[in-house]
């Protein structure tokens, strides 16, 4: 079998850029390979972790595989899996977020004819805050024509707590500790005004029930971050929508960052035979 890889930097809108890489079977050079982006969470970027297993697996069966990091997600394309650009950091927002992800659509749909992927059934798999931002774009581009959310959050509104959200409005800007790499992050003010300003797109709980494309969502039931509750809820609300629990799963499915070994951890593989199976399968 023969992975083709690539990696690459587009330019953002918001005047930062855009890492990406991508890998598909180049012994399946037939136009036809069904395109998967994925898009990684809060405090998180494309290599975290298990990440590039991940990638390696959907590859290997037959999708072009494409992964990126938000461009003001705290890397750098020279430090892609360091957090470099704090500044870049604290002045992200979700409609930051929506517009890269749309920019990395339309590259992706610019690659067809180039290489050997289709985008007629284009999906999305979120993890935690990148699932919430799956669920938004989905909303409003039909180009997305299934989705995957793995952990993900559903209360946008309260991706803060109200004691966060007072502070940051009052002082300007909050610090997040990121206990892995031992750096205070900042969130600046701006954050919460982007919150208000589009209160009505950011509400989920009223618009899923607008989402017509189908949707699987993944959670532990041990998620130490986002409690799988927002799962079950996600459920409810979606009308075209299939729940998948895995019990005694944490938010990360078993990886960690660094992850050194050459195997998935039985969480994640389970949880990609799952995504894999309603992605291409049915």
């Amino acid at each position: 079998m023969n992975l083709t890889k690539k990696s690459g930097i587009i330019q953002g809108k918001h005047g930062k850029s855009i890492s990406y890489d991508y890998q598909y079977n180049s012994d399946l050079d037939n136009n036809t390979l069904p395109t998967v982006i994925f898009v990684h969470g809060f405090k998180g970027y494309k290599d975290w972790g298990a990440f590039n297993l991940v990638a390696e697996y959907f590859a290997q069966r037959g999708c072009f595989f494409f992964k990126f990091n938000f461009s003001h997600n705290g890397t750098d394309p020279g430090h892609p899996n360091e957090f470099v650009d704090l500044e870049a950091f604290g002045n992200n927002n979700f409609s930051i977020e929506r517009s890269d992800l749309g920019v990395v659509i339309d590259f992706v749909e610019s690659l067809k004819g180039e290489l050997p992927l289709e985008t007629k059934s284009l999906s999305l798999i979120g993890h935690s805050r990148g699932g919430a931002d799956v669920l938004m774009k989905a909303l409003e581009d039909d180009r997305v024509k299934k989705l995957v959310t793995w952990a993900s959050v559903l209360d946008v509104e309260n991706f803060l707590s109200e004691e966060l959200k007072a502070k940051l409005m009052k002082e300007q800007k909050i610090e997040i500790y990121n206990g892995r790499t031992n750096q205070y992050m900042p969130i600046y003010k701006q954050f919460m005004n982007d919150l208000l300003e589009n209160s009505d797109i950011y509400n989920l709980k009223k618009r899923l029930k607008n989402l017509w494309q189908p949707l699987l969502i993944c959670h532990g039931t041990s998620d130490e971050a986002v409690d799988y509750v927002n799962a079950e809820k996600i459920n409810e609300l979606a009308p075209n929508s299939e729940l998948f629990l895995i019990d005694d799963a944490g938010h990360t499915f078993g990886a960690k960052e660094p992850w050194e070994e050459s195997d998935l951890p039985k969480e994640l593989a389970l949880l990609l035979e799952k995504t894999y199976h309603f992605l291409v399968k049915s």
